[in-house]
């Protein structure tokens, strides 16, 4: 059922010499994913009209509204990137995730500096930027991430389970067929119950379609769960219950010390001595040596090439938990 996403990438991240300062930044993840997914590149302080090198632009916020000021010109270019930033929303679209620069005033995603003022004056919470911040408040069906966040492994893992989730349903919302989006969930069930039960369930309503509605509506329907299901992440807690329910699926057939291996390796994701996917690995090795073809099916197993697993841990985040 997988299709190629596509993501929207900020174009310094190393495909143009595009920074401020006339530099480009190599980004080994970007470059792993070239290969698996469609790639658009933005660079929305070239687009309106700014030059390669430029002086810094920052983000103000006075009186709750946003200005993007360039200091040392003492230009406003607060409404040529709101004009740049509305043209995108409207013409873009078919998109499953972004990948922007971070700290960057314009495509930052959360960790911007904001000023109070036309001086030096700091406010004490960093926001996102510009063009980042019109991104997260209108592509809902869309996983968004800073390149810098993507440097740890778990955070990592989540995105591109997000972003293959989102264009696999990308797949069904355009094939308009009420079959394949019945698939979709039945093969996304493990995965979707470690991320969020709740929705999971409520998505399942829609697709049971009750009411009778056309196909256009449920999908839209179910579209807009989905987003709300993935926008949070997944507990270790939560993912190890979908684990050890796919297990049960293959446990009689494997000898004890397969089990006992299975376990000992579960409990070193619960403490993040592992990642994710050997888990997942060691299951689908299990679904395919005794033909369980429903668990084989199971996108928990399979949630995105094996091969972007290929990433050394450089940290935790307190919001990934």
């Amino acid at each position: 059922m997988k299709v190629k996403p596509r993501i929207v990438v900020s174009r310094c991240l190393g495909f143009e010499n595009c920074r401020y300062n006339g530099q480009m930044i190599t980004d080994s993840f970007v470059d792993q994913l070239k290969d698996y997914v469609e790639i658009i590149t933005v660079c929305p302080e070239v687009e309106i009209g700014l030059g390669v090198p430029r002086a810094p632009i920052r983000v103000l916020k006075i009186s709750n509204d946003y200005v993007l000021y360039q200091p040392e010109t003492k230009r406003d270019l607060t409404k040529e990137m709101t004009e740049y930033c509305k043209n995108f929303v409207e013409k873009t679209t078919e998109i499953d995730g972004f990948i922007l620069k971070n700290r960057s005033p314009s495509c930052g995603v959360g960790d911007v500096k904001i000023y109070s003022d036309y001086s030096e004056t700091l406010l004490p919470k960093r926001e996102s930027g510009f063009f980042g911040r019109i991104v997260r408040d209108n592509f809902h069906s869309s996983v968004v991430e800073d390149e810098g966040r993507l440097r740890n492994l778990k955070i990592r893992e989540d995105f591109l389970i997000k972003l293959f989730a989102f264009a696999n349903f990308r797949k069904v919302r355009n094939e308009k067929n009420m079959g394949s989006l019945v698939e979709y969930h039945s093969h996304h069930k493990l995965l979707f119950l470690a991320y969020n039960q709740y929705r999971y369930r409520l998505c399942g309503k829609i697709v049971g379609n009750l009411e009778k509605l056309s196909i256009e509506q449920v999908l839209s329907d179910y579209e807009k769960e989905l987003s709300k299901l993935l926008s949070g992440h997944i507990k270790i807690g939560s993912m190890i219950n979908s684990l050890q329910h796919a297990f049960g699926g293959v446990s009689e057939d494997l000898k004890v010390e397969e089990r006992k291996y299975f376990l000992d390796s579960l409990d070193e994701y619960r403490d993040e001595r592992i990642a994710l996917s050997v888990i997942t690995h060691l299951l689908m090795s299990y679904a395919v040596r005794f033909e369980k073809e429903y668990l084989a099916k199971q996108v928990l197993l399979n949630p995105f090439p094996l091969e972007l697993t290929t990433a050394s841990r450089t940290g935790r985040d307190s919001n990934i938990s």
